[in-house]
């Protein structure tokens, strides 16, 4: 293995909560590695850019950044890549040489784990020959409507409970046309793949009302949340005949990613490491 090992993070505050340690350090010790990865809580009162000068120095090679850092850490770097530059936002940090480069792997992440589902047997796995239904404008809406533009969706429909929040992602993608959130109904005509980035349906949060009826036959039905796994969206796609995507998928795959930039390895996801983060969260939420 070329790879040098090093310490290995996810970054945030809080970040206790995180399930990356589980994932990265499952992926580690498949190739004999000890667990390496780490929660790292930083303080966003903190000056950010020392704070990883201050990792470096304590030999970290690589880190995750979630929540509320990802804007912090954009401007804290040396060199973006051409994802990150584009949604202004960094989830993955490398350590390298005294520089420090950022990048997004959101957005691909999320298009892996579509494209997983369809693999394991989704009926048409045809989701990129129809129109497209995104809910909420924050978060992860940026990165999951800039890779469905990648993927070639000529037809991304936005909608969120503030329009204006809605409308300032239009450039992200070619094709999108921003709608009401009263119409998000109507909007799903036709749709081959519905996606919430929303809160609603989470843990703790009102229900999202969403009718699914008009969706094309074998849509994909994608909730970005996993507490709960399975949503109450989730479930109402299932016993509608659609598929449903939880958010482990995007998850795992965003991880996938990050892990393969640090190292050169792409890791497996196996069915093993999916019940791991299944009984985890069964057992802290």
């Amino acid at each position: 293995m070329s790879w040098v090992a090093g310490k290995l993070a996810i970054i945030g505050w809080p970040v206790s909560h995180s399930r990356s340690p589980l994932i990265h350090n499952y992926w580690l010790a498949a190739q004999g590695l000890p667990p390496l990865y780490e929660a790292y809580p930083i303080d966003p009162k903190d000056d950010f850019r020392a704070a990883l000068r201050g990792m470096a120095d304590a030999g970290f090679v690589g880190a995750n950044v979630t929540v509320p850092h990802k804007e912090a850490a954009f401007a804290a770097m040396d060199a973006l890549s051409p994802a990150a530059q584009i949604l202004g936002a960094v989830n993955t940090i490398s350590f390298e040489n005294g520089r420090l480069q950022g990048d997004n792997t959101d957005g691909d992440g999320f298009l892996a784990g579509l494209d997983a589902t369809c693999q394991r047997g989704a009926p048409d796995g045809n989701w990129q020959n129809a129109p497209a239904l995104v809910l909420g404008a924050v978060g992860a809406a940026r990165a999951i409507i800039a890779a469905l533009g990648r993927a070639g969706i000529d037809d991304i429909r936005l909608v969120n409970r503030t329009r204006d929040k809605a409308e300032a992602l239009s450039g992200l993608a070619p094709h999108i046309t921003i709608g009401d959130w009263q119409d998000r109904a109507a909007l799903a005509d036709g749709c081959g793949l519905l996606v919430n980035t929303t809160s609603l349906g989470m843990t703790g949060q009102p229900p999202l009302e969403m009718p699914l009826g008009g969706l094309k036959s074998g849509a994909l039905v994608s909730d970005i949340v996993y507490t709960p796994l399975h949503t109450p969206l989730l479930r109402a796609a299932q016993a509608s005949g659609y598929i449903a995507v939880d958010g482990l998928g995007m998850l795992l795959h965003q991880a996938a990613l990050s892990f393969e930039i640090w190292t050169g390895m792409r890791p497996h996801i196996d069915d093993k490491l999916r019940a791991l983060l299944v009984t985890d969260l069964a057992e802290k939420d």
